[in-house]
């Protein structure tokens, strides 16, 4: 039965909610929509062994339940948010598939070769790696952000991406994927997230960029753009009012689910995107990326 996309899931205004950085699922009002009773799985990624980061919520849990249901065992990397991420581990484990969950920062350079490691040591192989956790804050004047955030903002959200690319790429067989998650603030970049619009500007450019110099590997590089989604980071990281209309003001009107992001990571970690590389996908709500 085919639905108005506008009513598909929760509209704004939303309880008026704020949280700690990094946030957590279950005290998000209202709940996130994973996939967890939704996705269905075809056999697609079937074999394949994924490392997905920041998959112990928001996006990267929808990605990990996709994953999974299409047949690839994952590895959920994660900072420290350890009920989320067994949350996350058992939807994996309930799809049959294998799990492995690893907790640090990623900012690391050694951390992320660990990660590598880890996923290599549990499942022999590496097919797909899906760059996807970031931090951001909210700033309303240049002087409020410090020298120590710009920099941990970069080092989470673009260098992480490149220590982690370089560890794994020696690793991936030919047909393998490599997907970043950008934003659409990579082309529209919100004022308030200064130093986060930068770095998703960054791995952009750095998706077109590396899929150009492994292609000669057979290993395709794509990027999803997300729109305003509903994940803890948003109660975490802006003020109650900008909380409460979340997603408002998009041309379908609302936030989008963390569900409605999995199928474009599943199409482009998948063979059926054999030809698809160095793209970016927009995943926004109606907000045009041109």
């Amino acid at each position: 039965m085919t639905q108005d996309p506008q009513l598909a899931h929760p509209q704004p205004p939303f309880p008026k909610q704020q949280q700690a950085p990094s946030g957590r699922t279950e005290e998000m009002q209202p709940t996130p929509d994973h996939g967890e009773h939704s996705y269905k799985g075809s056999g697609r990624l079937a074999g394949k062994a994924a490392i997905i980061t920041g998959g112990d919520s928001g996006i990267g849990r929808a990605v990990a339940i996709a994953f999974a249901r299409e047949g690839a065992d994952v590895l959920i990397s994660y900072l420290e948010q350890h009920e989320d991420a067994r949350e996350t581990a058992r939807w994996v484990e309930q799809a049959g598939r294998r799990v492995e969950l690893i907790a640090g920062d990623i900012a690391d350079q050694g951390h992320c070769r660990g990660i590598v490691e880890r996923a290599l040591q549990a499942f022999g192989r590496l097919d797909i790696l899906v760059n996807n956790a970031a931090m951001q804050r909210t700033h309303q004047a240049l002087e409020e952000i410090s020298a120590e955030e710009w920099d941990h903002t970069f080092r989470i959200n673009i260098y992480a991406i490149f220590y982690l690319c370089q560890a794994a790429v020696p690793h991936m067989p030919p047909g393998s994927a490599i997907v970043n998650t950008t934003s659409i603030n990579a082309k529209t970049p919100s004022p308030q997230l200064l130093a986060y619009a930068t770095t998703k500007g960054a791995i952009a450019n750095f998706t077109a960029g590396l899929a150009q110099l492994i292609a000669g590997r057979g290993i395709r590089v794509n990027c999803v753009a997300p729109g305003p989604i509903w994940t803890p980071l948003i109660p975490s990281t802006m003020p109650v009012e900008k909380v409460a209309n979340f997603g408002k003001d998009t041309p379908l009107g609302r936030a989008g689910q963390p569900a409605e992001l999995a199928p474009a990571y599943v199409l482009l970690a998948s063979g059926e995107a054999s030809y698809i590389t160095g793209a970016l996908l927009p995943v926004t709500g109606g907000r045009p990326m041109l």
